[in-house]
C-alpha cells in the first residue's frame, strides 16, 4: 500500500458542504470499560443529521470506541494513518477546528474490492471527542473550491424541467455496517466460485452482501478484527477441493461515509443478478433477449449498467442501457481463418495483425482481456507455475482441473495479455497466457465498422431515442420491481427504490451571435449556421498564393474540378485561392507522396501542400504528416479522391476552404466574448499505440480576444511527472507568444480545460498540475495576484443521459447544475449540441481550481461559447473548441508522426 502526504492545508470545517446534513453528537451511556487484548473503552452515543435548516434528517444510535484511559492514546487500524490526535479537551466545539486547522492532511492511496478497481485517494479525518471517536472517510477528493460553499447555481436563461435516467432510493438505512475483507486459500480467481464457497456458510454468518473480496454486514464477529481473522473451511464442488476462508474486519462504517455507495452499487448488482443478467466483464448482459445478426456472425446483447452514489441532496442508482457485440466465432476460429486466407504468405503476421487489439471474453470466469500479441511457441502442452508452491503443470491439465473443461486442439499458440495493475501489485505475473479456443471475440472488427449497412443494422437497435429509452429504463425499474427475490434483498437492508425517474430543474441560455468578416447571424435554437455562409465573409481572410496539388495519375481527371470549386467557394468568403502548381505521381504508395514532397520542399518552401489520396490509408496518411510536420514544416491538406467526384462537391469544397484558411492563419468566424485579458486553454493526452508507455500531451492556448489566434506545443512523456512539467513549461511559452502579439501584455485571467482525467487521476492533477502551473505563473508575473486561474476538469465519456418533455432531447445551451450534481464538486453538465438521432448525453465540468473571479454562470456560459469555436464545424461540438484542438493534435502525433512536431507551426492551426 503506498502513502502519500500532502502539503499542510487547512481543512474544511466539515466534510460535509454547506447545504448536506451534517452530524451531531450525544453521549447516551458513561463509557464502559472493555475486556480484551487492548484496553478500549466503549460508549453510546446518538449521532443526528441535520438539514441546512437545523431539522433531524435521519438519527441513528451507536457504540462508539474511545481512547485508552491510561494511555489517552486513541485506538490505532493498521491502514489508518492518525496524527496528531486531539484530546478530548482539544475537541470541544471551539477547540476542535482551532486543532484541524493546524493538523497535516494525509492521502491513502487504496484499492478497494471489485466495484471500483481504480487507485483513488482517500481523505481519512480523525478525531476523539468527549462523546467518541468519529471517523469520516472520504472516497472522493472534495475538490470544490473554498469560495463556493453555498449555491453553485447559476442564473439567467429559460427556465425548464428535465428527467434524467436515475432512479432515487426513498428510505435511508437506520443500521450501523461493518465491513470485512474475505480471502480464500488456495486462491480462486472466479467470483461466482467465491459467492458460492461463502454462501456455505450464510447460517453462521448471518445477512450479509459480498462482491467477491468485501463483505458487508450488520454483525459483529466474536474475535474478528484487523489483525485476528476467522476461518472457516468450504468444499469446492468442481473438484471437491478444501478451501479456507478468511475473513478479517476492515471497518466500521458510520452515516455518511462514501463507502456507502459502494455497498450499495453491491446491493443493486445482486439484484441484477436475481434478474437472471449474465456478468459480462463488469456489466450485466440479458442472453435471453439478444439480437441475433448471423449474415455477420454475431449477437448484440443488451444490459444494463448500473451505479449508486451520493448526488447533490439524494443517493441516486444510475441506470445507462447499454450493448455488447458477441461475436459467434473463438479466436481459434480467426487464427483458423487468417491461415487460409494467408496464402503463403507472412501468416503469423497476419495472424497477429488480425487479433492484437482484440477485446475477448472467457466464459470459464466471465472475465474480458484485451490480447496484446501471440506467442507461437506456446500451446496447450506447455508448462508453467502454478500458485506460491510454483507447482508445475500443462495448460491443459490447470483447465481440465480448475474448471473441467478439455482443450481440443493442442497445436495452437496462446494468446498473451497483460493483467491489470491492481493484479501486478499483488505479485503475479504480468503476463497471462490464454487458449485461443476459450476465448470468444467480442466487439467490432475495423472491417465490421466500415460496412455501412453493418452499422445502420446495429443503430436500429442501439441508437434509442428518448422515448424508446425512458420505456427502456422504467422497464427495467418494473422488474426489479416485480422479481420478489429482488425486492426482499432490498427489504433485509431497508433499501426501497423509486419508481419514476428523477426530475431536474435546467436553464437554457439564449442562443449565441455568430460574428462573420461582413454580418452577424444567430446561431439559433439548433446550434448550426452552415446555412449563414451563403454570402457571409470569414473574420479574418488570407490569400493563398503560392500552393501545390499533388495528385495520383488514376485521380487526376477529377483534380481540375476540384481546384476550380475551391476558388469559387473560396472568393464567396473573400479567400482569394489563386490556382496551384499541379505535380503528378505514379501511384499512390507512401513512399512516392514523401519523394514527391521532398522534390518540392527542397526547392521552394509554398504556403500550403495539398495531396490527393485514392485510398484511405494510414501509411500514406503518415508519410504526408511526418515530411510536412517534422522534415520541412509546412501547413497540408490530406483529401480523399472520392469525396471530389461526390454530390456534395461544392459544400465539400466550402469546407476544405475553411480549413485551409485557418491553416495559415486565417479564422471563419468568432463571438462576442466580453471578457477582456483573457486566454483560454485546452490540454488532451493521446497514448501511442507503436511505443508502449508513451503519451503525448498536446496543450492550445488561445492568443486574442475573439479566440481566432492560437499557440499550440505537444510534449511527449513516459510518467505524470514528466506530464507535469511540460505542460508548465509549454505554458509559459504560449503566455511569452500572448505578449508578443498584445503590446507585451500577459493575459490577466487564464481557464485550462483539461481533458483526458479520470476521477481516481484527479487528486494527482489538482496537487500537481495545478500546483506546479501556479508556481510556473507566479514566476513568470513577478506576484502571482497579476493572474487569475480557473482549471476546469472536462469529461465527454459519461452514462448520464437527459430528457426533455419526456420525448426530446434537451436544446443546446442546457445546463444542469443541481439534483445529479455531485455535492463535493463544483460541477455542471452542459448540452452544447443539437441532437436528432438517440439519446443525447451532456458533457460534464468540474471545477477544480478557481481564483479567476468570474461568477457561476460567467463560467457556465463561457464554457457553451468556446462549443462554438472548432472551425472544423459550422455547429457547436461537445467541448470548448481548445479542448477539442488539443485532442486532435494529441490523436495526430500519437497515431501518426509519434514525435513532437517542430515548432514553425506553433501559432498554426496545421492539425486540423
Amino acid at each position: 500500500m503506498e502513502l502519500q502526504e500532502t502539503s499542510s492545508d487547512t481543512l474544511n470545517e466539515s466534510m460535509w458542504p454547506d447545504h448536506l446534513p451534517s452530524p451531531s453528537y450525544q453521549q447516551l451511556s458513561p463509557p464502559v470499560q472493555q475486556s480484551g487484548r487492548n484496553v478500549i473503552t466503549t460508549q453510546q452515543i446518538s449521532v443526528s443529521y441535520h438539514t441546512p435548516d437545523g431539522s433531524i434528517l435521519w438519527n441513528e444510535k451507536r457504540e462508539s470506541p474511545q481512547s485508552s484511559p491510561d494511555t489517552n492514546e486513541p485506538l490505532l487500524h493498521s491502514d489508518e494513518i492518525r496524527e496528531n490526535s486531539p484530546t478530548n479537551e482539544q475537541a470541544s466545539a471551539s477547540g476542535y477546528h482551532q486543532f484541524m486547522s493546524n493538523r497535516k492532511r494525509r492521502c491513502e492511496l487504496n484499492q478497494i474490492g471489485d466495484l471500483d478497481r481504480k487507485y483513488i485517494r482517500r481523505d481519512v479525518l480523525n478525531y476523539n471527542t468527549a462523546v467518541g471517536q468519529l471517523l469520516i472517510s472520504s472516497r472522493f477528493l472534495n475538490s470544490r473550491p473554498a469560495h463556493v460553499k453555498g449555491s453553485k447555481r447559476g442564473t439567467g436563461g429559460n427556465a425548464i424541467s428535465l428527467q434524467a435516467n436515475f432512479f432515487k432510493i426513498l428510505s435511508a438505512p437506520d443500521w450501523g455496517l461493518r465491513q470485512y475483507r474475505v480471502d480464500f486459500a488456495p486462491e480462486e480467481d472466479r467470483t461466482i466460485v467465491r459467492k458460492g464457497l461463502l454462501r456455505l456458510h450464510k447460517k453462521a454468518l448471518g445477512t450479509y452482501m459480498f462482491d467477491g473480496s468485501v463483505m458487508y454486514t450488520c454483525n459483529r464477529y466474536s474475535g474478528v478484527s484487523k489483525t485476528e481473522a476467522m476461518e472457516l473451511f468450504s468444499e469446492r464442488q468442481s473438484d471437491n477441493a478444501k478451501i479456507k476462508v478468511s475473513i478479517r474486519l476492515v471497518g466500521e462504517l458510520v452515516k455518511g461515509d462514501p463507502h456507502y455507495p459502494q455497498f450499495f452499487n453491491i446491493i443493486a448488482r445482486k439484484g441484477l443478478e436475481h434478474l437472471h443478467l449474465q456478468l459480462v466483464g463488469r456489466n450485466y448482459f440479458d442472453a435471453r433477449a439478444k439480437v441475433e445478426i448471423p449474415e455477420y456472425r454475431f449477437e448484440l446483447w443488451p444490459g444494463y449498467q448500473t451505479s449508486i452514489r451520493q448526488h447533490e441532496r439524494d443517493v441516486l442508482m444510475g441506470v445507462e442501457i447499454t450493448h455488447k457485440v458477441m461475436r459467434q466465432e473463438n479466436l481459434l476460429d480467426i487464427l483458423g481463418r487468417v491461415r487460409s486466407n494467408a496464402r503463403g504468405g507472412d501468416i503469423q503476421g497476419a495472424c497477429k495483425a488480425e487479433v492484437i487489439g482484440v477485446t475477448v471474453l472467457t466464459g470459464y470466469n466471465n472475465n474480458t482481456y484485451r490480447i496484446e500479441d501471440i506467442d507461437f511457441t506456446k500451446n496447450p502442452k506447455s508448462s508453467f507455475k502454478l500458485g506460491k508452491e510454483e507447482t508445475s503443470t500443462t495448460y491443459i491439465d490447470y483447465y481440465r482441473n480448475k474448471y473441467g473443461l478439455t482443450i481440443n486442439n493442442l497445436s495452437q499458440p496462446l494468446l498473451v495479455t497483460r493483467l491489470p495493475l491492481r493484479d501486478r501489485r499483488a505479485g503475479k505475473d504480468e503476463l497471462l497466457y490464454l487458449i485461443p479456443e476459450l476465448c470468444r471475440a467480442t466487439g467490432l472488427t475495423d472491417e465490421m465498422r466500415t460496412d455501412y449497412k453493418l452499422m445502420a443494422k446495429l443503430a436500429t437497435f442501439t441508437r434509442l431515442n428518448p422515448d424508446r429509452r425512458i420505456d427502456r429504463l422504467l422497464h427495467f425499474n418494473k422488474r426489479l420491481q416485480d422479481e420478489l427475490t429482488v425486492v426482499e434483498e432490498f427489504q433485509q437492508w431497508n433499501l426501497k427504490l423509486d419508481n419514476k425517474l428523477v426530475e431536474i430543474p435546467a436553464r437554457v441560455i439564449p442562443p449565441e451571435n455568430i460574428i462573420f468578416g461582413n454580418t452577424k447571424q444567430s446561431a439559433s435554437t439548433s446550434a448550426d449556421w452552415t446555412r449563414h455562409f451563403r454570402g457571409a465573409r470569414l473574420i479574418i481572410s488570407t490569400k493563398l498564393t503560392d500552393w501545390v496539388l499533388i495528385v495520383p495519375e488514376r485521380a487526376k481527371r477529377d483534380a481540375q474540378p476540384f481546384i476550380e470549386n475551391l476558388i469559387k467557394v473560396g472568393n464567396g468568403m473573400s479567400f482569394a485561392i489563386n490556382k496551384p502548381q499541379v505535380r503528378e505521381i505514379m501511384n499512390d504508395s507512401a513512399q512516392s507522396y514523401a519523394e514527391e514532397l521532398e522534390r518540392i520542399m527542397s526547392r521552394n518552401v509554398p504556403q500550403l501542400i495539398c495531396c490527393i489520396s485514392v485510398r484511405s490509408r494510414a501509411d500514406v496518411y503518415s508519410a504526408i504528416k511526418k515530411k510536412c510536420c517534422l522534415d520541412r514544416p509546412i501547413p497540408s491538406q490530406v483529401i480523399l479522391s472520392k469525396n471530389l467526384a461526390s454530390k456534395g462537391a461544392m459544400s465539400i469544397a466550402t469546407k476544405i476552404a475553411i480549413q485551409i484558411n485557418c491553416k495559415i492563419g486565417g479564422a471563419p468566424w468568432s463571438l462576442d466574448f466580453g471578457i477582456a485579458g483573457l486566454m483560454v486553454v485546452g490540454f488532451d493526452v493521446c497514448h501511442d499505440p507503436n511505443q508502449r508507455g508513451t503519451d503525448f500531451g498536446a496543450m492550445v492556448a488561445s492568443l486574442d480576444r475573439g479566440m481566432t489566434r492560437y499557440f499550440s506545443a505537444v510534449s511527449a512523456h513516459k510518467s505524470n511527472e514528466e506530464l507535469t512539467n511540460e505542460f508548465s513549461i509549454n505554458m509559459v511559452k504560449a503566455l511569452r507568444k500572448y505578449a508578443e502579439l498584445n503590446g507585451d501584455k500577459l493575459p490577466s485571467r487564464i481557464v485550462v480545460y483539461r481533458d483526458g482525467v479520470g476521477d481516481g487521476q484527479i487528486p494527482y492533477v489538482l496537487e500537481h498540475e495545478v500546483d506546479h502551473l501556479r508556481e510556473a505563473l507566479s514566476k513568470l508575473y513577478g506576484n502571482a495576484e497579476l493572474v487569475k486561474l480557473a482549471f476546469i476538469i472536462v469529461t465527454k465519456r459519461i452514462n448520464t443521459r437527459l430528457f426533455y418533455n419526456r420525448r426530446e432531447n434537451p436544446p443546446p445551451g442546457t445546463i444542469v447544475d443541481d439534483v445529479i450534481t455531485n455535492p463535493w464538486r463544483y460541477d455542471f453538465f452542459i448540452v452544447s449540441q443539437c441532437v436528432r438521432q438517440g439519446s443525447v448525453s451532456p458533457t460534464a465540468y468540474n471545477v477544480i481550481y478557481d481564483n479567476v473571479g468570474l461568477d457561476v454562470s460567467c463560467i457556465q456560459r463561457l464554457t457553451f461559447q468556446l462549443t462554438h469555436m472548432y472551425f472544423n464545424w459550422s455547429g457547436t461540438v461537445r467541448v470548448p473548441a481548445p479542448c477539442q484542438y488539443a485532442h486532435k493534435l494529441a490523436f495526430l502525433i500519437a497515431q501518426s508522426i509519434h514525435r513532437p512536431p517542430s515548432s514553425h507551426l506553433e501559432s498554426l492551426l496545421y492539425f486540423l
